[in-house]
C-alpha cells in the first residue's frame, strides 16, 4: 500500500514536471512569415532614411518636387489628387505651384492652374527631435505667397503650406519630396495652364 502510494507521488511528480516545462511550439511557416515581416519592417525603415537623407539634401540643392497626393483647403475641407497634377518644383530660385482640385479638371475644364514665380528669404532649419522646415517667400505672375515646407525625421513624407500674402486662401498639398531629377517624366499629360489673373493674389478664390 505504502508502495503504491510513493509510486503514485512519484508518477504526479514526473507529470507536474513535464506541465512545468511545456512550451508552445510555432510551425515553421509561422515563423518565417513573422521573421519576414520584421525584414520588411528594417528595410521598410532604412529606405525611409534614405529618402529623408535625399529630400534634405534636394532641399539644401533648391532642386526638388514635392508630389502631392492630397489637398487641404482653408476650412478643413479635403480631396485626394493625381500628383501628376499636383506638386510644387523648385529649381534654383524658379517654383512652380500646380494644383488640381477637381477631378476630371477646374472650372473651366483644363484640369487644374499652373504659376510660377521667383524665391526669396529662403531658409531651412532642423529642430531638436530631427524635423526639417523649409520658407521661402515666392513672387511671380499669379502667385505671391509664404510657401512653408515641413517633414517629420526620417521620412520623406512632407507638408506644403501655401499661404497667400493678400488673401485667406490657404492650401496645403501633402505628399512625398523627392529630387527633382528623381521625378518620372510625368510631364506627359501635365496641363501647362497659365493663371489669368492672380490664384494665390488678389482675385482669384480657392475653393472651400
Amino acid at each position: 500500500m505504502i508502495r503504491s502510494l510513493f509510486l503514485i507521488l512519484a508518477l504526479a511528480a514526473g507529470w507536474s514536471a513535464q506541465a512545468q516545462t511545456e512550451k508552445r511550439i510555432i510551425p515553421k511557416s509561422q515563423q518565417q512569415a513573422a521573421e519576414q515581416r520584421k525584414t520588411d519592417k528594417r528595410l521598410e525603415e532604412i529606405q525611409d532614411s534614405i529618402d529623408y537623407v535625399k529630400a534634405v539634401q534636394a532641399l539644401e540643392n533648391l532642386e526638388f518636387v514635392v508630389e502631392a497626393d492630397q489637398l487641404v483647403f482653408k476650412r478643413g475641407q479635403s480631396a485626394f489628387v493625381s500628383s501628376s497634377t499636383n506638386f510644387i518644383s523648385m529649381h534654383d530660385d524658379k517654383t512652380v505651384v500646380q494644383v488640381a482640385p477637381f477631378n476630371g479638371g477646374g472650372p473651366n475644364g483644363v484640369g487644374g492652374i499652373t504659376v510660377e514665380g521667383r524665391a526669396s528669404d529662403i531658409k531651412l532649419k532642423t529642430d531638436k527631435r530631427g524635423n526639417t522646415y523649409f520658407t521661402m517667400n515666392v513672387l511671380g505672375n499669379g502667385i505671391s505667397a509664404m510657401v512653408t515646407i515641413s517633414m517629420a525625421k526620417g521620412s520623406n513624407r512632407a507638408s506644403v503650406t501655401v499661404n497667400p500674402n493678400f488673401n485667406s486662401n490657404r492650401i496645403t498639398l501633402n505628399g512625398i519630396l523627392i529630387p527633382a531629377e528623381s521625378r518620372a517624366s510625368s510631364r506627359e499629360g501635365r496641363s501647362d495652364r497659365r493663371a489669368n489673373g492672380l490664384f494665390w493674389g488678389r482675385n482669384r478664390p480657392m475653393p472651400g
